[in-house]
């Protein structure tokens, strides 16, 4: 094996680990809600707003840290994020205000989100791999998120029955600390490789920005944040309010992240093969699908269990989707920084979903306005991934910025 394929299978290996530990983890945070909730006395909008300006800053930072990321490399982001994830969960386990609860759960893990998630890694992978493979080997690698949600969530629950929250934060800390001796997997050729390598960032961003179907595209990734975030976060409580067990919102949880490892690795093949904006388009009316069917039909075990499987299947699979036709349209060369700033719209989604989850159960007592809102926004989406068209963008040197 050649040291590039070699460099290219750590890549791969690596990537896979981190984001299994940091995406895992992350998704386990909605089983903190109800203990630190009651045990201070806040109502949920405070735990839901401060995960709501954890996604905020999670994506504000990510077309600066994806920047960093093109130009010094996967290595470096991974060590400096992986730091800031590690000090927040660490705080986390002690806040015992609201504003602690922000600065630890808020800003530091979004700090530490933005270079331990897809965004980078999947551009980085993105980089290593032939145009022919590049959606499936991102679908691997978001899968791997994917089978991390699936093993954390239950590990988390068990930590929190047997350890209580505060100590359950601090084993994921510990966690999270692994990333540091596994970001050194991450060894990659910076070296341009297309087009747009003469031409200044400004520039580029210009011309991107001229392309419709990239605010498109954007605005699609808004729907999917807001949906995941707030099922993530508000989920476990959706049920017990509906008088089912608190273990079936773990199992829910857990349920979407083991689908979510067959979806996501099929939507990396399926992009292989067909337009990946009209793949985006049927799992977002398959979204609104699932979620008409789950609130309005009656609800049980069974109901819960299948419309887990269901929102599975099509819950990040929607990743490698829209990361794979950014390449295509644009090249891998600033892949990481055109990412992040789609992950920003992706995110702005999230901390909506997140805070009027909290803020609508607060004000009204029920997630009912939250619930029809998305599936109105999944029809949207769909309707908005329609009309991309996926060809090669070609940069040009006529609108050099001075």
């Amino acid at each position: 094996m050649s040291s590039t394929a070699r460099n290219a299978l750590l890549l791969m290996i690596g990537s896979s680990l981190i984001l299994a530990l940091s995406l895992g983890i992350r998704h386990a945070f909605g089983l903190f809600l109800q203990p630190m909730s009651s045990e201070f006395g806040w109502g949920r909008e405070i735990f839901a707003f401060a995960i709501a300006i954890q996604n905020l800053i999670w994506g504000m930072l990510q077309p600066f840290v994806g920047a960093f990321a093109d130009r010094y490399g996967v290595k470096r982001t991974v060590f400096i994020s992986a730091l800031a994830y590690i000090l927040g969960l660490v705080l986390m386990a002690y806040a015992n205000t609201p504003s602690a609860l922000i600065l630890s759960a808020g800003v530091l893990i979004g700090f530490g989100l933005s270079g331990t998630s897809f965004a980078v890694l999947l551009s980085a992978v993105g980089r290593s791999v032939a145009p022919e493979k590049r959606s499936m080997a991102m679908g691997m690698a978001s899968a791997a998120g994917s089978f991390g949600q699936f093993v954390m969530l239950p590990g988390t629950l068990g930590l929190l029955e047997w350890l209580g929250w505060s100590a359950a934060l601090l084993v994921s800390a510990g966690l999270i600390a692994l990333l540091l001796p596994l970001s050194r997997m991450l060894k990659e050729d910076l070296t341009p490789a297309d087009e747009s390598k003469k031409l200044p960032l400004r520039t580029v961003l210009k011309q991107v920005a001229g392309h419709a179907d990239f605010w498109l595209l954007s605005l699609g990734f808004f729907v999917c944040g807001f949906q995941v975030v707030f099922i993530g976060i508000h989920i476990p409580a959706y049920l017990v309010d509906q008088h089912l067990p608190a273990q079936a919102g773990t199992t829910v949880l857990a349920l979407v992240g083991l689908f979510n490892i067959a979806g996501t690795w099929c939507a990396g093949w399926l992009g292989g093969h067909y337009s990946k904006p009209h793949l985006l388009a049927g799992l977002y009316f398959l979204r609104a699908i699932a979620i008409t069917l789950f609130f309005y039909l009656p609800l049980s075990e069974f109901s819960a269990y299948a419309f887990a499987v269901a929102m599975g299947l099509l819950w990040l699979s929607t990743v490698p989707l829209t990361n794979g036709t950014i390449a295509t349209m644009f090249g891998v060369r600033h892949l990481s920084m055109l990412a992040g700033i789609v992950f920003l719209f992706h995110q702005v989604g999230s901390f909506l979903g997140g805070w009027l989850g909290g803020l609508v159960y607060d004000q009204t007592g029920s997630y009912s306005l939250v619930w029809q809102l998305s599936i109105v926004l999944s029809v949207m989406a769909a309707l908005l991934n329609l009309p991309i068209r996926e060809r090669f963008i070609s940069f040009t040197t006529a609108h050099k910025s001075v």
